[in-house]
């Protein structure tokens, strides 16, 4: 922001170098850049990440379906629960969506004893399978890849600015380099016969 305030204090001085003006409008493009751009990018990024996450979701809930599962047997607590909170197990029986009989183990979150029925989520073969996403989660997935895109622009406008600035400042040391070659070997005897 300095160079933005500097860019017009400066206009008119003599001792302004180019590079000075330069950095300048540089610093006064990033930050157009920076409000204008990154939101848009945000914007475009969410948009996209939700289409496709709404494809998946529409997706998996063609292919996934909910059906009765009946508990065959509880299976014993384990001595020690390796994941707190993940359920019970138990096996259980159910039917498929194409008629066919499937057994398996499958996870709840509340006590279940034998014959007890329970929802559990089949795919087209009849397999278990987790739950399938849905809107809401679809949907705060996708704010969140607009705010990382948003933030990925922020980052790729900042980079290219500092990239630009040490392109600046090199060619500042390069002149000062020749301009110090050129009267260096003078410094000190202004004013004295040869």
């Amino acid at each position: 922001m300095r160079s933005i305030a500097g860019l017009w204090r400066w206009r008119g001085n003599p001792l302004c170098r180019s590079t000075d003006r330069a950095e300048g409008w540089l610093a006064l493009a990033a930050v157009l850049l920076t409000v204008l751009a990154v939101p848009a990018v945000a914007v475009w990024g969410g948009r996209a990440a939700h289409g496709a996450l709404m494809e998946i979701v529409r997706e998996q809930h063609r292919q996934r379906h909910q059906v009765w599962a009946t508990v065959a047997e509880t299976a014993p607590p384990p001595a020690a629960d390796p994941e707190p909170g993940s359920g019970r197990r138990v096996a259980a029986t159910w039917t498929a969506v194409d008629g066919r009989t499937h057994s398996g183990t499958v996870t709840t979150d509340r006590a279940a004893e034998s014959g007890d029925r329970l929802r559990v989520w089949t795919d087209a073969r009849g397999e278990l399978a987790p739950r399938p996403m849905d809107a809401a989660t679809a949907s705060s997935h996708a704010a969140l890849a607009g705010i990382g895109a948003a933030l990925v622009a922020a980052g790729l406008v900042e980079v290219l600015r500092r990239l630009a600035v040490r392109r600046l400042m090199d060619r500042r040391y390069a002149r000062w380099e020749e301009e110090w070659a050129r009267v260096g070997p003078d410094w000190g005897r202004a004013g004295r016969a040869n």
